[in-house]
């Protein structure tokens, strides 16, 4: 019965002190005007994964994606863009996958060598056709994405939502 109380009393929230607030809002360095990224898929018309460069053309009031020959390929207005967060993906590196097929004891153990892939995720309206999409790029560094994801956020005036950014119906209404 003394078990059932400590246990109840151990499960109260307690206050941290030295712990940072999520809440409060870190300073950022802004976005590179453009920036390597491998374009993964979601855009009507280009199913290919490759490499290319994202760019911020803050006159057009939109997000371009160039391919390796800084040819114009899709873009996105800013205004056409719902939300953008950032997806993460956690897969057996090629290190990992060789070793693994090596004929030895204990090489299954190269299936454990992870590596971490960090994607910048947009969902936005096609002002082509009218429809939804979700495209996603993959961008190598972890505070390279978070700095994209706000600087991106900033110009298309979205609204901060835990970590991801969105537009609200309200908004998107209003502008029209």
């Amino acid at each position: 019965m003394i078990f059932l109380f400590t246990a109840a009393a151990s499960a109260q929230p307690r206050t941290l002190s030295g712990v940072p607030d999520k809440t409060q809002a870190r300073t950022l360095p802004p976005a590179p005007d453009s920036l390597s990224v491998k374009y993964e898929g979601g855009f009507l018309g280009f199913n290919k994964r490759q490499e290319g460069t994202l760019k911020f053309d803050d006159i057009g009031q939109r997000l371009v994606f160039l391919n390796e020959n800084s040819k114009e390929l899709f873009w996105f207005p800013y205004r056409s863009i719902f939300s953008v967060y950032a997806d993460e993906k956690s897969v057996t590196s090629t290190t990992g996958n060789v070793i693994r097929t090596i004929p030895i004891p204990g090489a299954g153990l190269g299936g454990l060598i992870k590596e971490k892939r960090r994607y910048l995720v947009l969902q936005f309206e096609d002002p082509d056709t009218g429809g939804n999409g979700i495209c996603s790029f993959r961008i190598g560094n972890a505070e390279l994405l978070e700095s994209v994801i706000h600087t991106l956020a900033e110009r298309a005036k979205l609204v901060q939502r835990g970590d991801a950014f969105y537009r609200p119906r309200s908004a998107e209404k209003q502008s029209n």
